[in-house]
């Protein structure tokens, strides 16, 4: 069977829409052979993806960000609830791109199909939160109320739009009080986010889970209350670099599951998209070494 490419037009704000015929046209300069389906709403790269593998389709590659690798993933899993799954290639077509550049993914198209087309694979983690699967990163409190300014933002594009966001959702001040159980450990007490990160990166300059690996069988999470605006503008800078787990008010482990119960609703993040508005219960748990991703 060929390779199945599920392209989100969506991705990079219909950037990738722009992009299909030079993703098309990279695909065959390299060599392989694919049949394309685009997503034509939101969550249909998780049917398309379930589908092309009931049908066979290998390797499964998603055309579009970091939401649409997620959605492919899923599908995925649906289609193979149990074992390795893959191979799964990327032609990294989103905004950030954090998957490809956490794992040292090619970000030109046609260095990337020539990756998909050499049939290289590595075997990484995965996260999952409640029914959703994520290969990346995720989150509640603060980091997802970021996220829902970071949607609604139609003039600005790139890295500076995740950044206003933040600035945006700071000056709400969005706070909750929450209990956090994780494999060896418990906290209660008030709280403004908490990531939970498969890989180190996330929204394109936020090394917001700086020590998270994803072929470790762990998942990395930091929480943290900040008091004041003041104190978290302060932490925000030192995000960019992993440094804001070295401060005092925030708190970095590793484990393979975790249970967080939010006293009021929190929206929750997975892969940069929202995936509850509000929610209080989420179970988190690693799902160790269950992708094979094409990667150099």
């Amino acid at each position: 069977m060929p390779a199945k490419v599920i392209l989100n037009p969506y991705a990079g704000r219909w950037s990738a829409r722009e992009r299909r015929e030079e993703a098309e046209q990279a695909l065959r300069l390299a060599g392989v052979e694919f049949e394309l389906s685009v997503s034509e709403r939101p969550q249909q790269g998780i049917e398309l993806a379930e589908q092309a593998v009931r049908q066979g389709f290998s390797p499964i590659i998603s055309a579009g960000g970091d939401g649409s690798n997620g959605e492919v993933i899923n599908g995925m899993l649906r289609a193979h609830p149990e074992g390795v799954l893959g191979p799964f290639g990327v032609l990294p077509l989103g905004t950030a791109n954090d998957l490809a550049v956490n794992l040292g993914l090619p970000l030109d198209l046609k260095e990337a199909a020539a990756c998909i087309a050499a049939g290289k694979t590595r075997r990484i983690d995965l996260g999952k939160v409640n029914d959703w699967v994520f290969d990346n990163n995720s989150a509640v409190g603060l980091e997802p109320v970021v996220t829902i300014y970071n949607i609604r933002m139609v003039r600005l594009r790139g890295v500076i739009r995740y950044l206003v966001a933040a600035l945006q959702a700071i000056n709400q001040k969005p706070e909750w009080v929450m209990t956090l159980d994780w494999d060896d450990g418990h906290y209660e007490g008030p709280v403004s986010l908490v990531t939970v990160g498969n890989c180190p990166l996330t929204g394109g300059v936020f090394r917001m889970a700086p020590a998270a690996d994803p072929a470790d069988g762990r998942l990395t999470f930091v929480y943290g209350y900040a008091a004041t605006r003041r104190r978290m503008l302060g932490l925000l800078p030192k995000t960019m670099s992993g440094e804001h787990v070295h401060d005092p008010a925030m708190h970095q482990h590793h484990t393979r599951r975790l249970v967080i119960r939010a006293h009021s609703p929190s929206p929750l993040q997975v892969d940069g998209e929202i995936r509850a508005e509000a929610a209080t219960d989420f179970v988190y748990e690693c799902l160790p070494g269950r992708l094979d991703i094409l990667a150099p």
